[in-house]
């Protein structure tokens, strides 16, 4: 089995920055993409960010320039760098990674979410 464990959410104010942190762990042979998504109150859950293993990436356009992921293959962990942060990026992000566990193709596990809340 495999987890993955978020972490870094929080309040913040319009303007003010968080770095979300993901950790896999358990039986993994390898991780292809990793990525976060978030989901609002009444909002079906949306990508944000997404990054390979060679570390290509994806933004959505809504935080393209605000927003920065990264990951540390070695410690099987995707971050995402999240700077002037504004009230509509509110909502509950959940980390994503395609995982090669103990089967013969790659599966889709999730965090438990971390709450971000951008509010004067």
């Amino acid at each position: 089995q495999v987890q993955l464990v978020e972490s870094g959410g929080g309040v913040v104010q319009p303007g003010g920055s968080l770095r979300l942190s993901c950790a896999a762990s358990g039986s993994i042979r390898s991780i292809n993409v990793m990525g976060w998504y978030r989901q609002a109150p009444g909002t079906e859950r949306e990508l944000v960010a997404s990054i390979t293993s060679p570390g290509s990436t994806y933004y959505a356009d809504s935080v393209k320039v605000r927003f920065t992921i990264s990951r540390d293959n070695a410690k099987n962990t995707v971050y995402l760098q999240m700077n002037d942060l504004k009230p509509e990026d509110t909502a509950v992000y959940y980390c994503n990674a395609f995982v090669l566990d103990g089967s013969n193709w790659y599966k889709p596990y999730w965090g438990q979410g971390t709450q971000v809340t951008v509010s004067s």
